[in-house]
């Protein structure tokens, strides 16, 4: 029997966390921001303690201490429950194992780049590219931080290099087409406005 899935994909990332150590919901977002995994996940007060309220009451999670340091308030400190972790890694396993489509908005969008004409799809992916560049340079950044400052083991970071990779190949991938474009060896629709 496995348990009701959360319907956040923080949950995902806060599971993760507490494979490492039990946490207060406070920590769990420090780590989470130290390590940058606030770009991959939607990451408010919110939308963490919904979220760790929903583990509890689900049962993946449980609160195991509290803990408080000077005048701040008292925190939680949760853990996984031995049901927990075995469901959370029946879910990690079916995630990494099983490809699941998923919907990103570029992909819907580039299915139409005929629709802006040679000139303004070949500028638009070049500035795209641009854009990707800037995301490659923070998303190193941020893994020389999490590895060297913060001394995370690489494990624990290493969707930051799955992430870098996509946006390499992405970058790639627009640079080519762009310049298909302005070579004239992508075929265009003569009806095309070159807007």
């Amino acid at each position: 029997m496995t348990a009701k899935r959360p319907a956040n994909p923080l949950a995902l990332a806060l599971l993760g966390l507490l494979l490492e150590q039990p946490l207060h919901p406070h920590a769990m977002a420090t780590t989470l921001r130290e390590r940058h995994l606030d770009q991959a996940f939607k990451l408010t007060t919110g939308s963490l303690y919904d979220t760790v309220r929903a583990l509890a009451r689900d049962g993946w999670i449980e609160a195991t201490d509290t803990e408080q340091v000077g005048a701040r308030p008292t925190r939680t400190v949760y853990r996984h429950t031995p049901q927990g972790r075995q469901y959370f890694t029946q879910w990690l396993d079916e995630l990494i194992r099983e490809p699941s489509r998923e919907y990103p908005k570029f992909l819907s969008a580039v299915s139409y780049l005929g629709a802006l004409g040679p000139h303004r799809a070949a500028q638009a992916l070049r500035e795209r590219a641009a854009a990707l560049q800037t995301r490659i340079t923070e998303s190193e950044h941020a893994h020389h931080s999490a590895t060297h400052e913060h001394h995370a083991p690489r494990l624990f970071v290493i969707e930051a290099e799955y992430a870098h990779a996509m946006l390499h190949a992405e970058r790639q991938w627009v640079l080519r087409t762009a310049e298909e474009i302005e070579q004239g060896t992508l075929a265009w629709p003569e009806a095309a406005p070159d807007a």
